[in-house]
């Protein structure tokens, strides 16, 4: 698992370290710095995919910017302006899986790949093949412009079954549920009588009944075509309608399956990057998906989730209250503008799910309205 991530002259952060746990919520203002924390592990998790941390020959190691997780630009667009007094080097720190290791890359204003500096030159306790967490099997990372609904859907075989991707939008997931449907998922007690099935569909059907009830689905391929398709039924027995394709389904179904499946599917050691997974649901079923990732969590996976929705965050509190996470298994970052650079303040749930600290502008909108509300 990974421990903590220390960012250095890297966009909004002149300097900033952040624990993780196996579940990490990052919350705070727009612009306030809790994209770049996701971006910043998915800069390394592409850079290693693409052979440029531990190049080959005569190749130079660097960071890459621009590829297929992230595209960050140029080094005048992710280095801090202001650069730390350590210098003008980017660099990034990992602690985790036994490890520690630092990556400082030189600054170049207009290059989208930015040379590190040489191993003598640099702490490293450990190669990037020993972040097995963050460079091993089963990464996903899901950004908040997921793919919308379509007729159809690409079908990769490399995407889905070599390397068990789903899209940094989600643009693989039709066809990675497909491929691996009947794959056995540990079933949650959090579902009751509707965790029947403990297949990777039939588990997926459920949590998404949480969002809409009766909804059932089917992914299978387009005859002829490289593509697949998704499909939605509703209602039970004699009432079961026909199938729906999902550009006539509400939007917030397929937006969020690609979370579902990525929380089912993910193996003890994995690690899941998640933005805005509330994004077009209704307040109960963003709740449910704080409980979903608990429960990934809870089985070994790395949760690392960005929000805006205080019913996440009261889910998780939720699950911190009545099992199965504990306190120590939670970290909770808000993010917030001090001038030209963003800090982080660190409110710990306790066991009774109460939070130790409200700071201002932390979820406090509410509490704002109502004021005027009574006023």
């Amino acid at each position: 698992m990974l421990e903590s991530l220390t960012l250095t002259n890297f966009k909004a952060f002149a300097h900033q370290e952040l624990r993780l746990a196996p579940f990490t919520l990052l919350t705070g203002l727009n612009s306030s710095g809790k994209s770049s924390v996701l971006q910043a592990l998915a800069l390394l998790r592409q850079s290693n995919e693409s052979g440029d941390l531990a190049p080959i020959g005569g190749s130079e190691a660097g960071l890459l910017l621009n590829e297929e997780l992230v595209q960050l630009g140029t080094g005048q667009d992710v280095r801090y302006e202001f650069y730390d007094e350590t210098g003008p080097h980017i660099t990034l720190a990992l602690r985790g899986d036994g490890s520690a290791v630092q990556w400082s890359a030189v600054y170049e204003q207009e290059a989208d790949h930015l040379k590190l500096l040489p191993d003598k030159e640099r702490e490293s306790g450990a190669p990037a093949q020993q972040l097995p967490t963050l460079f091993g099997p089963g990464f996903q990372y899901l950004k908040a412009d997921r793919v919308s609904p379509q007729v159809s859907y690409p079908r990769s075989h490399h995407a889905v079954s070599t390397r068990g991707f789903l899209g940094a939008q989600g643009e693989h997931t039709v066809n990675y549920l497909r491929a691996h449907q009947d794959d056995p998922v540990e079933t949650s007690d959090l579902l009751g009588p509707a965790a029947a099935s403990a297949t990777l569909l039939g588990q997926t059907e459920a949590w998404m009944q949480r969002l809409c009830p009766g909804v059932s689905l089917e992914a299978a391929d387009i005859h002829g075509t490289d593509t697949v398709r998704l499909s939605y039924r509703f209602g039970h027995g004699v009432d079961r309608s026909n199938r729906y394709r999902p550009t006539n389904v509400g939007f917030g179904l397929t937006y969020v399956l690609p979370i579902v499946v990525a929380c089912l599917s993910a193996e003890p050691g994995t690690l899941i990057l998640l933005e805005n997974p509330e994004a077009h649901l209704h307040p109960q079923g963003q709740t449910w998906m704080a409980y979903l990732a608990s429960a990934a969590a809870a089985r070994g996976a790395q949760i690392i989730m960005e929000t805006h929705s205080d019913h996440v965050l009261n889910g998780l509190r939720l699950r911190v209250k009545n099992g199965p996470l504990k306190t120590e298994q939670t970290a909770v970052h808000y993010f917030r503008r001090n001038g030209q650079t963003s800090e982080v303040v660190n409110p710990v749930i306790g066991p009774d799910g109460r939070l130790s600290d409200w700071p201002e502008g932390f979820f406090d909108e509410w509490e704002n309205s109502l004021d005027q509300l009574l006023d």
